[in-house]
């Protein structure tokens, strides 16, 4: 390696060292609802994490000497992003929407698929949700069992599916070297990588508008018939996976615009027929549920429109400590570089940031679909960059150093939250012989949630039958519950699977609450008398999120 190398690479590693140490010392900018640096790393022993990261900086460098181009590209980059998740399997189901994903899916595994689409928006309730990705993991379950690893291994290939796709997206606009680098940088930031192995909608999301961007492209390019048909169904499946998706479909357009510049006519013709295809793949599922979507927008109108300005998080947050900030400055560099270039097709991946600070989306999670055109600018601000083994190593540098970050901080601080408790309890009453649990929700103290939403994922990580006796349709009263980010605990349904049985075996009994809890006099509360108290707790906790789910395992 020639001396003028040598010196960049220590300079890279020595900027890659030096941020982390700066990002925690201001951790307290950083106001994410989830992941917060100001609590993950409250009670971290930093040393040992700035130890991974030299460890980290080691290994990006390794990486960057080996020869990673040609057609074996795309094979790596689905085998370390997927590689790259396997650790994370681990974390507890930390956002309470799975619950509502999950009782999703099992009703199509207990009744059929015929019964999920009848039902879904009314016996079935669907909130503000889209049906195909609860459809998808009810297949799972009905196929391969209800078992939280195979939605993990399925949530994991869109991921590192997405990291494919987002490479052939950059060749098709620049070059194979920029497509590489954009699928590196999509693991390039902790908070994505935390999201990928939970039961949620907006990682599939991000590979559904991933894909109908890469077909949409070579449709115009191509125009066969089977490119037709597959960006047209690309979309359709686009559209019903999440509602946020139809907006960032917004992009389509202006790749439409870019390409116009050649065969004008033609270019238009196939986006006519694409069109046309899409209405009519689409439009027959609007129509056969029109009333639910009708009563579904008028939710996202009066209730999620008006959340956007109270749950947000700043782009301080966002683009520095949930991102990494390397990420931040080659994206910002690409802008200047594409407007000095004149680069057209830099507009495709810059939607990102029109999209973002257009509608003002000030929270992370509204966004990740969107994130690999993201990476793609990042990768063409990295392009200015002339040495390809500098520019490698930048890539690596980023990805591990986020993977750090996620594993020893996001990992531990998620694992030591209440949710825990949900995934611990499942795994003790799997040792038990016997097969119906009842399970007792009680109010919380600090939170404005419901308790009850809780027990489908309990159920997501038990074998065992719940039994659920209490009413889930009272309604809470409080102040400020109809505008709360937690208002669809109060209108989750009870399905029926919780209920007309009775407690098979010697199982004990369940109680989930926000406080320490006394079985007996909980238990003489509600009109019986138990001879024992206390069997086993489960009380981690965090005080950081005033949900709480602590677990006592009564007689």
């Amino acid at each position: 390696m020639d001396e003028n190398k040598t010196e960049h690479i220590l300079l890279i590693s020595l900027f890659t060292l030096i941020i982390f140490p700066l990002l925690y010392v201001a951790k307290l900018a950083d106001d994410n609802t989830f992941t917060s640096w100001k609590w993950v790393f409250s009670e971290t022993n930093i040393l040992h994490i700035f130890l991974f990261l030299v460890i980290g900086t080691s290994v990006a460098f390794a990486f960057s000497r080996l020869s990673l181009s040609g057609p074996y590209s795309p094979l790596f980059l689905f085998i370390f992003s997927f590689a790259g998740i396997l650790p994370l399997w681990n974390e507890p189901e930390s956002i309470i929407d799975a619950s509502r994903y999950f009782l999703q899916a099992k009703s199509l595994k207990e009744y059929g698929t015929a019964y999920f689409f009848n039902e879904w928006g009314r016996d079935i309730n669907a909130w503000t949700d889209m049906p195909l990705i609860p459809f998808i993991y009810g297949l799972i379950f009905k196929f391969l069992g209800e078992v939280r690893a195979y939605i993990q291994a399925f949530t994991t290939l869109l991921f590192a599916s997405t990291v494919v796709l987002t490479y052939f997206i950059g060749k098709i606009l620049w070059n194979e070297e920029t497509g590489f680098n954009a699928g590196l940088l999509l693991m390039g930031g902790p908070y994505l990588l935390m999201q990928v192995p939970l039961m949620l909608v907006d990682v599939p999301a991000m590979f559904l508008v991933s894909l109908s961007i890469y077909t949409f492209l070579n449709a115009l390019k191509n125009g066969s018939h089977l490119w037709i048909i597959s960006s047209s169904l690309a979309i359709s499946l686009t559209i019903f996976s999440k509602y946020s998706a139809l907006f960032m479909l917004s992009v389509l357009p202006v790749i439409l615009i870019v390409s116009l510049k050649k065969d004008r006519k033609e270019i238009i013709f196939r986006t006519l027929k694409i069109t046309i295809v899409t209405c009519l793949l689409s439009g027959l599922a609007v129509y056969a549920k029109h009333d639910i979507f009708l009563h579904q927008i008028e939710i996202l109108r009066t209730y999620q429109l008006s959340g956007l300005g109270r749950w947000q998080e700043s782009f301080i947050s966002t683009f520095l400590f949930q991102t990494h900030p390397f990420l931040t400055t080659f994206a910002i560099y690409a802008a200047y570089k594409a407007i000095r270039d004149r680069d057209t097709k830099f507009l495709i991946a810059g939607w990102f940031v029109i999209f973002v600070v257009l509608l003002q989306i000030k929270r992370i999670r509204y966004i990740l679909p969107l994130f690999p055109l993201f990476t793609l600018m990042a990768s063409y601000g990295l392009n200015e960059i002339k040495t390809k083994d500098i520019r490698r190593f930048i890539s690596f540098c980023i990805v591990t150093s986020s993977l750090v970050i996620a594993f020893a901080g996001y990992l531990p601080f998620l694992s030591n939250t209440s949710m825990e408790n949900i995934k611990k309890a499942g795994e003790y009453l799997d040792s038990l012989n016997c097969e119906t649990v009842s399970v007792y929700a009680l109010p919380q103290k600090e939170s404005d949630g419901n308790t009850l939403a809780v027990i489908p994922i309990l159920d997501y990580f038990t074998d065992k039958r719940i039994l659920s006796d209490q009413d889930w349709s009272l309604h809470y009263n409080g102040k400020g519950v109809s505008k709360s980010s937690l208002r669809f605990t109060w209108e989750m349904k009870k399905p029926s699977f919780y209920s007309g049985h009775k407690q098979i075996g010697d199982c004990p009994s369940l109680v989930i609450s926000s406080q320490k809890t006394d079985c007996q006099n909980y238990f003489a509360k509600n009109g019986r008398q138990i001879t024992s108290n206390t069997i086993k707790t489960f009380y981690l906790s965090k005080d950081f999120f005033r949900f709480q789910t602590l677990i006592t395992i009564c007689p």
